[in-house]
């Protein structure tokens, strides 16, 4: 009589189907199970005074009335921009004098803007105190009336 054709790979490999397929099965079975029984109740969410989503309803005591009169549908007004002084202080932190171009490091903001040779009041080079307006150019904001600092 012969040994049996099956080893410890194949018996181990076919134990784990039947245990995936078994499962599958439990898994089936309990979805057939809960079927009809989810509500709406399950798929409700709601939203709480910070903005966000719970699956709890916010409590009664909390809620606050708002009236509608309160409530602003637009673009928030910019007071801040008219406000501030239009002529700015920086440094120029690039020039190229062969190309005509270069950039300002506002001393406020810290921001690079760009600059023409063409804005240009006075000569300028790497390192001087400028003083400048700001406008929206082609690409964004271009440096216009520099002019040095003394």
């Amino acid at each position: 009589m012969g040994r049996s054709q099956e080893t410890f790979n194949k018996k181990d490999v076919r134990n784990k189907k039947e245990k995936k397929r078994k499962e599958k099965e439990a898994k089936r079975q309990a979805k057939r199970e809960n079927e009809g029984k989810s509500s709406l109740d399950d798929m409700i969410a709601y939203v709480d005074e910070n903005g966000m989503i719970r699956d709890t309803p916010p409590e009664p005591g909390k809620k606050t009335e708002i009236k509608l009169e309160d409530i602003e549908i637009s673009v928030p007004k910019g007071g801040t921009a008219a406000d501030e002084d239009p002529i700015k202080k920086g440094v120029v932190s690039f020039f190229n004098e062969s190309k005509g171009f270069g950039f300002i490091k506002d001393m406020q903001t810290k921001q690079d803007v760009f600059v023409h040779v063409n804005n240009l009041i006075d000569e300028i080079k790497e390192g001087n105190l400028v003083t400048y307006e700001v406008e929206m150019g082609q690409r964004g904001p271009t440096a216009v009336r520099v002019k040095l600092n003394k």
